[in-house]
């Protein structure tokens, strides 16, 4: 990342990181960037969902207005309910604005960056159901 010194990402990405699934690139005043080679994969959460909880002023629609933070934690419930949470597996978490609030609710799960709107707890048993338990796309609440 630019203006991150070289030592130091050096020191802190190589820990956890085996060198051999990074590229580096030397940036501009001895930075370095960092990218997975291809073929390579690193992720600390097998699905991590976000949820946007933005509160917007002046009555303008948002994902607040509909419920995600209710949403969100119900989500959360479940997936340690079921056992889903943790390394490897699941990680449910709140976001601000994530831009597409006349399509709202809606959340995101990574690293599909898949998106999806939803109504009500029964579209987000759904979601988990289908999609972080057995890798299927919620077609019908895609966005």
């Amino acid at each position: 990342m630019p203006g991150i010194p070289y030592n130091y990402k050096e020191r802190h990405r190589t820990k956890r990181i085996p060198h051999c699934e990074l590229e580096r690139t030397r940036l501009a005043q001895g930075a370095v960037q960092f990218a997975m080679c291809p073929g390579s994969y690193m992720t600390y959460y097998k699905h991590h969902v976000f949820f946007c909880c933005n509160q917007r002023e002046g009555g303008e629609r948002c994902c607040n207005n509909c419920g995600s933070r209710e949403m969100r934690d119900y989500a959360k419930d479940r997936v340690k309910a079921l056992r889903l949470a943790g390394r490897d597996k699941v990680r449910i978490n709140q976001a601000g604005c994530l831009d597409r609030c006349d399509e709202g609710p809606v959340l995101v799960i990574y690293p599909e960056a898949v998106w999806y709107t939803y109504v009500d707890r029964d579209d987000i048993d759904e979601i988990i159901n289908e999609h972080l338990v057995h890798g299927r796309i919620v077609g019908r609440l895609r966005i």
